[in-house]
């Protein structure tokens, strides 16, 4: 496993590193990274329904649209982000088990009780310290996941405007009671830099590794080209959040989605689905399926049948969809 030694924090560049190691590299690879105050959104989120706007103008916080699914995060300099890129042995459940164990293991080195919780969060005493998501690309999948060690977090609870079903369903009131930071379970005390570092270490212990890797005057070049042609526009980050007349949002097993679509002479236009749920294959071919469709039930029921929905949101089944869509 290749350890890259990653220090960038401007958000735009290191979701664009993120794309440019899956896509380029041959070994499998691990790397922690920081990112400068932002809020990072699923690939299948509508961004201003995420976002208290007025709050992240005023803070000039950058909003950036990941490749993964899962929900929005707050990042500053308090929280680590780590990834593993690995070929793909496993189902997305089995796959979040897999690449959250080291961190489980390093937490646990610490002496602090961390576990596995729901579909993919890390907690201590039943408060989240880690989101993680996933992206599959070929035979290849990209897992990574926060780690909130000193983080502001009344800052993340003022910057997200979290859906109030989210937090109906995990039977508490606000953001702020649903997260902490490890720096306030440590034995020891350590800065975010000596954390960081502490992982790296551990991580590759773990793995048998010895050395690192810098990116190389040519990984940083075709990197900045990622950044400009997608991770730093507009287009990419706010770009999938058209008009809509018809909008219903559920909450079913794999997560909350929320569907926005315009209906013209009874045909569908313009359909997107926004939610915190996981995928293997592009949500936009799913999408396409119901362009210029009648929107009747009947129709639709048919036409589901002929659709593998799991493979675009997983563990939704063909109902979910139907409850969704009427």
């Amino acid at each position: 496993m290749l350890f890259i030694n990653h220090n960038n924090i401007n958000p735009y560049f290191n979701h664009a590193a993120e794309e440019y190691v899956l896509k380029n590299f041959d070994d499998e690879c691990f790397m922690l990274w920081r990112n400068s105050p932002c809020i990072l959104i699923g690939k299948n989120q509508n961004a201003f329904a995420e976002i208290n706007t007025d709050y992240v103008k005023e803070n000039n916080i950058i909003v950036v649209r990941r490749l993964t699914g899962g929900g929005a995060v707050f990042n500053d300099l308090g929280n680590i982000n780590f990834t593993f890129i690995s070929k793909n042995k496993g189902d997305i459940n089995s796959n979040f088990r897999k690449f959250t164990l080291p961190i489980l293991k390093a937490l646990d080195s610490l002496g602090i009780n961390a576990s596995f919780s729901g579909r993919n969060d890390i907690t201590i005493d039943g408060k989240k310290i880690s989101g993680n998501a996933q992206y599959y690309y070929k035979d290849k999948v990209l897992h990574h996941g926060t780690l909130l060690f000193s983080s502001s977090i009344s800052n993340l609870s003022e910057a997200l405007k979290v859906n109030p079903l989210k937090i109906k369903s995990k039977g508490v009131n606000s953001v702020s009671a649903r997260v902490t930071n490890i720096h306030n379970y440590l034995n020891t005390d350590m800065d975010v830099l000596q954390f960081k570092n502490y992982i790296t270490s551990f991580v590759m212990d773990y793995f048998n590794e010895k050395n690192l890797y810098n990116f190389t005057d040519y990984d940083l070049k075709n990197i900045n080209i990622i950044m400009e042609d997608r991770f730093s526009k507009f287009s990419w980050n706010f770009g999938r959040n058209p008009e809509y007349e018809f909008r219903k949002e559920i909450r079913f097993k794999g997560g909350t989605i929320e569907v926005n679509f315009n209906v013209v002479n009874g045909y569908i236009n313009d359909l997107k689905f926004y939610g915190d749920f996981f995928f293997k294959d592009n949500i936009s071919k799913l999408e396409k399926n119901f362009l210029n469709i009648k929107h009747d039930f009947n129709n639709i029921n048919c036409l589901l049948d002929k659709i593998d929905v799991q493979a675009y949101i997983n563990d939704m089944e063909k109902e979910d969809l139907l409850e969704l869509l009427f």
